[in-house]
């Protein structure tokens, strides 16, 4: 018995000494979001938005979705804000009501929260989550995730600005191609 124990510690205890060790920082990435966002553009047909946030904020993930069931093609990035909290980004230019109802789940209305001049459907959902939505120049977006209200209203205005932004520069690109042609 001692040597069946000694066996088995034996073969653990390399395994356990080699493997890394799991820090706060194993989990996070600081995903290049613009980047990502214009190799989708392609995809997309648009811009998605890579607003600009504060110091102290990362993204874990940016993706297009597509090939879905509901034929919905959609921008969906995660953030970090600097107190740890968490807030997702999903942007559509061809969003529905089922689409938005599916993307919202079991959230309900709560108020209407203004950022930017904007009015946004504030929700609150069963698992404690805050989701905010709005069309912001003919997009649907949505913000979901667990933060504050404030971190909420930072990440809400700087896609506003942003998706304002990439359409003014999506319009200046197709005029002035329509004056080159």
């Amino acid at each position: 018995m001692l040597i069946a124990t000694g066996a088995t510690i034996a073969v653990v205890l390399p395994v356990y000494f080699l493997n890394p060790t799991y820090t706060a920082e194993t989990y996070k990435r600081d995903i290049d979001v613009a980047t990502v966002a214009r190799q989708a553009a392609g995809d997309a047909g648009y811009l998605p938005a890579s607003p600009d946030l504060p110091e102290g904020w990362s993204s874990n993930y940016a993706r297009w979705v597509t090939g879905r069931s509901d034929s919905v093609d959609f921008w969906e990035v995660g953030f970090l804000t600097s107190d740890s909290g968490f807030i997702q980004l999903t942007q559509s230019d061809d969003a529905n009501p089922t689409w938005v109802a599916q993307r919202i789940g079991d959230a309900q209305v709560s108020g209407t929260r203004t950022i930017s001049g904007l009015e946004w459907e504030l929700l609150d959902a069963p698992n404690g989550d805050t989701v905010l939505r709005s069309d912001v120049d003919g997009a649907t977006v949505i913000l979901n995730g667990e933060a504050s209200l404030t971190e909420f209203d930072t990440m809400g205005a700087a896609v506003i600005q942003d998706v304002r932004q990439n359409a003014v520069e999506e319009a200046e690109r197709l005029s002035s191609s329509d004056t080159d042609g």
